[in-house]
């Protein structure tokens, strides 16, 4: 089942989202201009882009993991929801976790390898995010006296399964 997303480009270097195999659930983000993040620096990398998503679905924001591995750059509120009510510009929020000691270090790239600290150079026309269309539900909340009659409780808590 395919769920339509209408889009605006509000950018002529914007590149739509596509998947890039059959069965992929996400579909990378393109970056429309370029930007340095200074170590310990957090920037919205933009995308050019506005969505028209249906209601009842979202669409997350999420990491790639190349750029997980290799880079000290995250995207500190992944998964991101971007709501069906939103009209605005996707965008990025990317953080740079190398620390300020590595701000006289050279400007590093996506392509750079071995998850090295410093600034890094966001080219446009560089995938910076995945997203993935989501559906979800809205809930509705009852009061009640006890929640330990309904349903099962399985106990424990935080770390209650252990490590290994």
């Amino acid at each position: 089942m395919n769920t339509e997303i209408f889009v605006e480009k509000i950018s002529e270097d914007a590149i739509l989202p596509a998947y890039a195999h059959d069965g992929d659930a996400g579909m990378d983000l393109y970056s429309v201009s370029d930007v340095v993040i200074a170590p310990g620096e957090t920037v919205l990398v933009h995308t050019g882009l506005k969505f028209a998503i249906p209601q009842g679905f979202e669409v997350q924001i999420r990491p790639r993991s190349g750029i997980s591995l290799n880079t000290p750059l995250r995207i500190p509120n992944a998964p991101g929801t971007i709501d069906s009510g939103y009209r605005g510009e996707i965008c990025i929020i990317m953080e740079n976790t190398s620390s300020d000691k590595y701000a006289q270090e050279p400007e590093l790239l996506l392509s750079d390898k071995g998850n090295k600290k410093g600034p890094y150079h966001i080219r446009k026309g560089d995938r910076v995010a995945q997203m993935v269309v989501a559906r979800y539900e809205q809930a509705t909340f009852r009061i009640t006296e006890s929640v330990d009659a309904i349903g099962v409780d399985r106990a424990g808590g935080f770390g209650s399964t252990g490590v290994s």
